[in-house]
């Protein structure tokens, strides 16, 4: 069994705190626009799809890692806010397909830029972080090994 070295844990952490930084900014932009995390990310959900995929309850669901009962209940409560709205698929009327209303497309384009600006700002300390972890253990050996020579 693989052990990892006190600075394995250090870059572990140092990752974890990073990460932990940029949702404590997401939280607070999220509920200063009224709005909970989950209701953000399904919004974000349905507008960054990945082409090939539609935005049904069942797709949006899996992409969050959810339940489909909890995926129905956010999109049941973004629906009543007016930010979501559900419409029959034009080539197949049986299917249900979610789509952001104007209000939503309003807050979610100022979230996901508030979002995007914090990331450009963070993104150093997070890709140093996760350099840390992904490459500290190679880097150590190699720096050893050339201690060694």
């Amino acid at each position: 069994m693989k052990k990892l070295s006190v600075s394995d844990y250090q870059a572990l952490g140092e990752f974890r705190f990073q990460i932990r930084k940029f949702l404590h900014f997401s939280d607070l932009a999220i509920a200063a626009a009224g709005l909970e995390r989950a209701q953000y990310q399904l919004m974000l959900t349905i507008k960054g799809l990945p082409s090939g995929l539609r935005p049904r309850i069942r797709d949006v669901a899996n992409r969050m890692l959810v339940q489909h009962h909890s995926a129905v209940e956010l999109v049941n409560r973004l629906e009543a806010a007016g930010y979501v709205r559900r419409e029959r698929a034009e080539d197949d009327r049986r299917e249900v397909l979610l789509a952001l209303t104007p209000k939503g497309e309003k807050v979610l384009a100022e979230l996901a830029l508030h979002h995007h600006e914090e990331l450009q700002d963070a993104a150093p300390a997070l890709v140093s972080a996760l350099r840390r972890v992904t490459t500290g253990k190679k880097a150590e050996l190699k720096k050893a090994e050339l201690l060694r020579a």
